[in-house]
């Protein structure tokens, strides 16, 4: 069975990846991975493994991966939001609904002061778009 892998391998880690050159034309016929760069999607540096020198290729590779990465992740923060507003939804019904007593207790506190704050945020945020569009 034949497969073919991509020329590249990018092994995501909190702030970005870890890029490898992937060979498979080797005499063993095994899977090599070579790392050639290490990449920070948080403020788009891209460094050079081991004195590596990164082609043209490379960089276009990387850059286009971190521009990939970037929009994925400002995806999943707004799919995170939409499914916390969905839990605070399903938080409410809970609240009203089947807790007890002794849970309310348990995060009453909690949940006001991060509704407090969160609506201070969205307030204040709503109003500074509103007034620059004065």
């Amino acid at each position: 069975m034949s497969v073919d892998l991509p020329e590249y391998y990018f092994r995501v880690r909190e702030n970005g990846a870890f890029v490898f050159r992937v060979d498979t034309e080797n005499r063993q016929r095994r899977i090599e991975m070579d790392q050639i760069a290490v990449v920070n999607v948080k403020n788009g540096d891209i460094k050079p493994h081991g004195g590596r020198e990164l082609t043209p290729g490379d960089l276009k590779v990387i850059e286009d991966w971190m521009a990939e990465r970037v929009a994925l992740l400002a995806q999943r923060d707004i799919d995170d939001i939409h499914r916390a507003v969905d839990y605070l939804n399903l938080t409410t019904h809970w609240a009203q609904t089947r807790a007890t007593d002794e849970q309310l207790d348990n995060v009453t506190d909690a949940l006001l002061l991060a509704m407090h704050d969160l609506r201070t945020v969205l307030v204040r945020k709503k109003a500074d778009r509103l007034l620059g569009k004065d």
